[in-house]
């Protein structure tokens, strides 16, 4: 994949056919090895082939795969359907919980620590 990003990114850059070497330098550039076998393979499928249109073929052949997923059932307010509380203090009461969820101090790290 890191292979095929470096490639990508090429291209955006306006290098229509990267070579191996190009693609080594995108990769060292931060810090990682390339691996020969797997560059070199993707290399030999892409030659000659112009990366829009398989961009393309890939995004009409992903469209006609099956997800398998028929949607989620709406979530629907059983306390109110039931004549429960009222919506504004089930929502008050949610907020709170999920400020609670988001804290890191639990976990004893931070993002940037």
């Amino acid at each position: 994949m890191k292979h095929l990003a470096a490639y990508l990114l090429l291209g955006l850059a306006g290098n229509t056919s990267p070579s191996a070497d190009d693609i080594k330098g995108v990769l060292s550039s931060v810090g990682i090895d390339a691996d020969e076998s797997r560059l070199e393979k993707l290399l030999s499928e892409l030659e000659g082939k112009d990366i829009n249109e398989l961009i393309s073929e890939g995004s009409t052949k992903l469209a006609s795969v099956p997800t398998g997923g028929a949607g989620g059932a709406p979530a629907a307010g059983g306390a109110a359907a039931a004549g429960g509380a009222a919506p504004a203090e089930e929502a008050k009461e949610e907020a709170k919980e999920e400020e609670k969820e988001e804290s890191d101090e639990d976990m004893g790290f931070g993002l940037f620590d």
